[in-house]
């Protein structure tokens, strides 16, 4: 199950858990829009893999009988940070965000 962690890692926005504007990778590593588009172009910083809209999780079960939702199932309070400098963020962009993702 997704965290849906609760900011940018690189500006520190807030990313409630009903953002449109949250952007992911594979590994939940997660991103404002225009953190993804403008200084990204849409590549993980970590893992080099693209950075699509990160899913809404319902308020809350619309299904009661499953216990779905955030109600049930919270997003996470952990906020986290790149742990990679801006010069290395890219630098690791620029080289790789030329090759589609599915030939990284």
């Amino acid at each position: 199950m997704l965290d849906l962690r609760p900011n940018c890692e690189l500006c520190d926005a807030d990313l409630p858990p009903d953002a449109a504007d949250a952007r992911i990778c594979t590994y939940e590593c997660t991103y404002c829009a225009a953190c993804a588009e403008d200084v990204l172009h849409h590549v993980c910083p970590t893992c080099g893999g693209n950075l699509v809209p990160r899913p809404i999780r319902p308020a809350r079960a619309l299904r009661p009988e499953l216990k779905l939702g955030l109600a049930n199932h919270p997003a996470s309070t952990q906020r986290r940070h790149s742990k990679w400098s801006r010069d290395q963020i890219d630098s690791f962009v620029n080289d790789i965000r030329h090759i589609p993702p599915d030939q990284r």
